[in-house]
C-alpha cells in the first residue's frame, strides 16, 4: 500500500504533513474511495457542509447540520471489490472565519472522527486529511 501503509486506517490528520499527489495515488492503488473537498470559497457552516455534500455527492439533506453528515456519510459504501475496502477522504481549505472558527471545525472534525470509528467496527478504512485556509485568504 505504500503511502497508506504508515498512516493509522483510522485517523483524521492535518494535511500538511502530506503529499496531496501521493495520497489520491496511494487511495486508487488501494481501491479504496477518494473524496475530496475544496472548501476555499466556504464561509460558514452551511457552506461547509453544502460544499462537502457536492463534492461528495451525498443526498441534499446532509447539508442540514452536522448529525446528518454523520448520517449520510456513514452510509457511504467502498468499492465492493476492494481488496481493502476503505475511504481516504481529503478537506482542503477549511475555513477559518468569524463564522466557521475553530469550534466549528472541531465538530466538523469530530463528525469524521466519529465515522472512522463507525468504520473501525466494520472493518473499513477511513483516513480523513484537513487543511485549514488561512485567515483572510481565498482559494481561486
Amino acid at each position: 500500500m505504500g503511502t497508506l501503509s504508515n498512516i493509522p486506517p483510522h485517523a483524521v490528520l492535518p494535511l500538511a504533513a502530506y503529499d496531496l499527489d501521493a495520497l489520491g495515488r496511494a487511495a486508487r492503488q488501494a481501491d479504496q474511495r477518494l473524496l475530496r473537498a475544496d472548501l476555499g470559497h466556504a464561509t460558514d457552516t452551511n457552506g461547509v457542509l453544502a460544499t462537502i455534500a457536492g463534492a461528495f455527492s451525498l443526498p441534499s439533506h446532509s447539508g442540514d447540520g452536522f448529525g446528518a453528515l454523520y448520517d449520510c456519510v456513514t452510509d457511504l459504501k467502498p468499492p465492493g471489490d476492494a481488496d481493502q475496502p476503505g475511504f481516504l477522504v481529503i478537506l482542503e481549505n477549511l475555513p477559518d472565519t468569524a463564522q466557521f472558527g475553530r469550534e466549528q471545525r472541531d465538530r466538523l472534525l469530530d463528525v469524521f472522527r466519529d465515522a472512522a470509528d463507525f468504520f473501525f467496527d466494520r472493518e473499513t478504512a477511513f483516513r480523513v486529511f484537513y487543511s485549514v485556509r488561512a485567515a483572510g485568504s481565498a482559494s481561486a
